[in-house]
């Protein structure tokens, strides 16, 4: 098995724990000799061993230490080389008796950041970096995020008439697109730390903002309300049954009036600044996301609605966009999927890149990447920090 094979299983391994690890990133790591597959590991949510470890000790276990020592592993981000909430996975590598080990991308994290690599490499270990990079920087892209930008990756997900039409004028909206771009909604979900809506959607429509198939609820997401003035009551849906499971978070303004109440659903609530006076009442939503990332967050799925989209797409926030589109048409009195966005000429739109299309069903889901604005256009972005974790 060579290097790039061992890769593409650890991949697999990680795209498991996708959503379910932060403020750790999802790794994924392997254990083989030759074409012989020792042990798999994903790291686990945080507190538990992280993914180097569990496939060392699922090799361990199932062969014993005479098959490991010598052996290689592929694993998609740098180890770690500190004691956090684990210990270092380097020194675990080193004492396994790892004789060559392949990894995916560089880890940007301030407490790692090419440590890791030195620290393998002083202890004997052969290193090959860059092994299938682009695949483990895409996969890896919200923890990057956070670590670069301080703060998460932000994807967009609209679904919309092809007039794009979220609703008609008294706000019916279920359900424009079919069932099988709602179940890839719900995919997206499922690899998603978190999912954000707007207090008007919550209000329109109480979601539950799980990740499901059929009946059967896969992953429960942080759910985020952007919910400037607290409009949306205790009573709501989202406020019910809160727990280490079930979690809540809201962005509000500064000083917002009913704060203990939603505090004593179990909810966490961020106080945010609202933006100049020109738009009082607006939250800044970019010191929203870099709370969000200090929180723990690296990837935001935000789901609506238009005012909410708009204010991202305004604020140079969001990096990605999966677009629904049905077959059908509701015209000017139904509501927009995206309300007004400030722009005065053509060279201001949004463009995207690295677009793919498909059929889902009756609609067509597109997508692609937000083209960077220059500097002078680019709305207020997070400051460099870091709110991910490698313990």
């Amino acid at each position: 098995m060579t290097g790039e094979d061992a890769m593409g299983l650890a991949l697999g391994q990680a795209r498991r724990g996708q959503g379910r690890t932060f403020p750790n990133p999802s790794v994924g790591a392997v254990v083989f000799r030759g074409d012989r597959v020792l042990g798999r590991g994903v790291t686990r949510p945080p507190g538990g061993p992280h993914a180097e470890v569990v496939a060392l000790e699922a090799a361990l276990a199932r062969y014993g230490p005479r098959s490991v020592d010598g052996a290689a592993m592929a694993v998609t981000l740098e180890p770690c080389c500190f004691t956090g909430r684990t210990g270092p996975c380097t020194r675990a590598i080193v004492e396994a008796g790892i004789r060559r080990i392949y990894i995916g991308c560089r880890d940007p994290h301030i407490r790692v950041a090419g440590r890791g690599l030195r620290a393998l490499r002083a202890a004997g270990v052969e290193v090959e970096l860059g092994v299938r990079e682009a695949a483990c920087r895409e996969h890896h892209r919200g923890f990057i995020s956070v670590c670069k930008r301080g703060r998460p990756f932000v994807t967009l997900k609209l679904a919309s008439t092809l007039d794009g039409r979220i609703a008609t004028a008294g706000g019916e909206s279920r359900w424009i697109t079919g069932p099988e771009a709602r179940r890839a909604v719900h995919r997206m979900r499922a690899r998603s730390d978190a999912v954000m809506v707007g207090s008007g959607t919550v209000l329109a429509d109480d979601p539950e903002l799980t990740a499901r198939r059929g009946d059967r609820v896969l992953h429960r997401p942080v759910r985020v309300v952007v919910d400037s003035k607290l409009s949306v009551k205790p009573a709501a849906g989202l406020y019910q049954g809160l727990d280490a499971a079930a979690r809540t978070w809201v962005l509000c303004r500064e000083g917002a009036r009913g704060r203990r109440a939603i505090r004593e659903t179990g909810a966490r609530i961020f106080e945010l600044p609202a933006l100049g006076p020109a738009r009082a009442g607006h939250l800044d939503l970019a010191a929203g996301m870099q709370a969000l990332a200090a929180a723990g967050l690296t990837s935001v799925l935000v789901e609506g609605g238009g005012g909410l989209a708009a204010a991202l797409l305004r604020s140079g926030l969001v990096d990605e966009i999966h677009w629904m589109l049905a077959p059908s048409l509701l015209g000017g009195d139904g509501r927009p999927a995206l309300a007004e966005l400030g722009i005065e000429c053509l060279g201001e739109m949004v463009r995207l890149e690295s677009l793919g299309t498909r059929r889902l069903g009756a609609d067509l889901h597109l997508w692609g990447r937000i083209v960077p604005a220059p500097p002078a256009r680019r709305g207020r972005r997070g400051s460099r920090g870091s709110g991910a974790s490698r313990g």
